[in-house]
């Protein structure tokens, strides 16, 4: 099946969006994007204005495709509200058409618990660790995938056998976590109701969830667009562009460091939501993909 885009009011493109860092399983293979959308593979490419799209074990409509890579997102319009100065337009005009990805909540949280002090490869050997060990495995086109686990499969699990997985110390907090979500003490999808702050507050109350995990499940899968993530990469890429937005000492204090305390953090997130307004999110990604390999 396919999608037409029209670029002057759809304006996507795949290889940014899949390869700015926001989504751990997704990989290219030859010339197509393979993934999982919740218990699908889905095989996905773009030529010029149409995206090709097949999955699997069934298959899905174009409506499902347009809401993963979030297609209805009026995109010209966030890019223009976002669009303050020379940095950023920058940005934009490099990667026009970078979506941020519809995640699905219980994934998007484990994966980010997961990748607390981690780095990118380090996070997706965890996570495919975890579906090798406790998912479903789904051939296509001779390669192996596997599902990602529900709550109910690591809350039955011994702890050991997650620490297999070699997740280290966060195998406790995704032990934890899953049996809260099984034992319905917890419910993410109560958060998309909330406004921001009450959302991050709650999703802050789980073990694991600091200020940079909670910001990027809600803005990578509960559609808090205005969430600012903030890591070591974006600290940097945050000061060095806007340090006239900050008393000098704490610039030069928060750059000679590699972490930040959660106050620190919440300074420089409260910049970013503030200075980009309701569609930080996306201006946080663009900046990212930007800047983030020149640091």
């Amino acid at each position: 099946m396919e999608i037409q885009l029209n670029e002057a009011n759809t304006p996507f493109n795949l290889e940014h969006t899949l390869s700015c860092g926001q989504i751990f399983r997704w990989e290219k293979i030859g010339e197509w994007w393979y993934g999982f959308v919740g218990e699908k593979v889905v095989r996905v490419r773009q030529i010029g204005g149409r995206l090709l799209f097949q999955a699997f074990p069934e298959n899905v409509d174009i409506h499902f495709i347009e809401s993963c890579f979030r297609l209805d997102d009026d995109l010209p319009l966030i890019l223009s509200r976002i669009n303050r100065d020379r940095q950023i337009d920058e940005a934009i005009r490099a990667f026009r058409g970078l979506r941020i990805v519809r995640q699905e909540p219980w994934e998007c949280l484990i994966s980010y618990i997961c990748a607390t002090n981690a780095n990118i490869p380090a996070i997706r050997n965890m996570i495919l660790n975890l579906s090798k060990k406790f998912g479903k495995k789904i051939t296509l086109d001779e390669h192996d995938f596997y599902t990602f686990p529900k709550p109910k499969d690591f809350a039955q699990a011994d702890l050991e056998e997650i620490k297999k997985c070699k997740l280290g110390f966060r195998a406790e907090r995704v032990l934890e976590v899953s049996r809260m979500m099984e034992e319905k003490e917890f419910n993410l999808e109560a958060l998309r109701k909330m406004g921001y702050e009450e959302a991050k507050g709650r999703l802050m109350s789980l073990p694991g969830v600091g200020h940079k995990v909670a910001d990027c499940v809600l803005l990578f899968s509960l559609g808090k667009l205005e969430a600012f993530p903030v890591d070591i990469w974006m600290k940097r890429i945050i000061l060095k562009l806007y340090p006239n937005h900050f008393e000098q000492t704490f610039v030069e204090k928060i750059l000679a460091k590699r972490s930040i305390t959660p106050k620190e953090y919440e300074k420089i997130s409260s910049f970013g939501r503030n200075y980009f307004g309701e569609y930080a999110g996306y201006a946080q990604e663009y900046l990212f993909h930007s800047r983030g390999h020149q640091l």
